[in-house]
């Protein structure tokens, strides 16, 4: 059986006390290393309006980190296709195909990547997710060089054929995925409760296309890889404080003291933003290994792609790298 291939979705999250610039040195940093230790490929999401979320200029950020690296795939993780339209995105990714060839991903969303506040200020109405199938498949043609739309090309972006993912957290994406015979990426790393019935609506349901002739999954998984199991936990207990925390100060733009989190922690608020991070692996290299594996084979995954969990930045290349020795054990289903 053939390994299962390991990737990682990058936030670009700016740590405690540090600036949003020291934010991208350090995704450039990973990416390098992740490059180093023979990862598939690194995704960048969409995110709006979100203090300790630097991605938000997802295209800009991919070209950024392209220029740092050599051999690593790179893409959205996603870009939220509702908030833009299937032209630009045409035209900023064929542009990234254009300058660093086969190397680039076109992952999509449709939901917003913020509040709805936000969303008001992104300038798009809250209606335009209902045709994201439209929007995609007018977005594939354009960079296929076959626009729905007369007189209208992607220039840079027609005839690149940037290969699309849908993403999704519900049956939805899955739906979708399988009609358009495209790739689908759950976000189980966020979004746990529907993985296994999404997965297999989109294996039974899947329609071999021009770019993909059989179905092909690729599932979030959490991870924080450490030396020791002690300090592994210990590290993934900040890990959730710190969760919790973001989740419940950002509408009031508070931060809690460490006694406040210690009484949030047991709230039913809190248990609910804790179960995003059901699937997780916790422990030492052996311990992610046998966790990974079971996990790719439950969620019958050809690829996982992993969310490190350490704010701190070195503790998060060493999770990736720990990481990627244990994933020469690791088998696909």
């Amino acid at each position: 059986m053939p390994k299962v291939k390991l990737s990682i979705l990058d936030l670009a999250p700016v740590s405690p006390g540090g600036s949003i610039a020291d934010s991208f040195k350090s995704s450039v940093r990973l990416a390098q290393t992740a490059e180093r230790h023979g990862y598939e490929r690194i995704w960048y999401a969409e995110h709006h309006n979100m203090p300790n979320i630097a991605s938000s200029a997802t295209s800009v950020l991919i070209g950024h980190i392209a220029h740092h690296t050599e051999r690593i795939r790179l893409g959205s993780g996603g870009v939220m296709l509702p908030n833009h339209s299937p032209l630009v995105i045409a035209e900023q990714f064929g542009t990234l195909a254009t300058i660093f060839g086969d190397r680039i991903d076109l992952g999509l969303g449709r939901a917003p990547g913020t509040d709805m506040t936000t969303l008001r200020a992104l300038r798009r109405d809250p209606s335009a997710a209902d045709s994201f199938p439209h929007d995609v498949l007018e977005l594939q043609a354009y960079l296929a060089g076959k626009s729905r739309i007369p007189s209208v090309q992607a220039i840079p972006g027609a005839g690149t054929n940037v290969p699309l993912y849908i993403l999704g957290s519900s049956l939805f994406g899955a739906k979708l995925a399988a009609q358009l015979g495209l790739p689908y990426s759950f976000a189980s790393h966020f979004a746990p409760a529907a993985l296994h019935q999404a997965v297999k609506l989109y294996r039974e349901e899947f329609t071999p296309s021009e770019q993909l002739s059989e179905p092909y999954v690729i599932a979030g998984v959490g991870v924080l890889a450490a030396q020791t199991s002690e300090r592994a936990h210990e590290l993934f207990n900040v890990a959730r404080r710190h969760r919790v925390a973001s989740f419940l100060g950002r509408g009031a733009n508070k931060e809690f003291t460490e006694a406040e989190i210690d009484m949030l922690m047991d709230t039913p608020q809190a248990q609910q933003i804790l179960d995003m991070m059901r699937y997780s692996a916790v422990g030492t290299g052996e311990q992610v290994t046998e966790y990974l594996a079971h996990f790719a084979q439950t969620a019958q995954a050809d690829e996982l792609i992993t969310v490190h969990y350490p704010t701190d930045e070195q503790a998060r290349l060493e999770s990736v790298m720990i990481t990627a020795d244990a994933a020469e054990l690791v088998s696909a289903r």
